[in-house]
């Protein structure tokens, strides 16, 4: 069960996201419990994978929205890494930050089991 102990253990600012929640825990658990299902890092992924840059760019800069308004910061960080690399349409290697990113929400997954 996904509670906020084990939220802050796993590394969210749980203090801002409950503000963001108007300190309503329940409201804040149930808004984290929302994206555990979302699958557009696997969307992040291919679209970096097919070298579609604009696309992954808008998906990340997604990302980045949902995970920072809700304060997941070991996603969060990363996502943020990839969004302006993308944004810029660097030509790098972004597997690293994939790497990250998908053992973080796996993380986050198991938090929840």
């Amino acid at each position: 069960m996904l509670t906020i102990e084990k939220l802050k253990e796993y590394g969210a600012d749980t203090d801002d996201g409950l503000k963001r929640c108007l300190n309503n825990a329940d409201f804040y658990i149930r808004m984290v419990q929302s994206i555990i299902p979302d699958t557009r890092i696997d969307d992040l992924a291919k679209a970096i994978a097919a070298n579609d840059l604009d696309s992954a760019f808008d998906i990340a800069h997604a990302l980045k929205g949902i995970y920072g308004n809700i304060a997941i910061t070991p996603i969060y960080k990363p996502v943020c890494e990839i969004t302006e690399l993308l944004r810029n349409r660097t030509n790098t290697d972004y597997s690293a930050l994939l790497e990250e990113i998908s053992a973080q929400k796996q993380k986050l997954v198991s938090l929840s089991e």
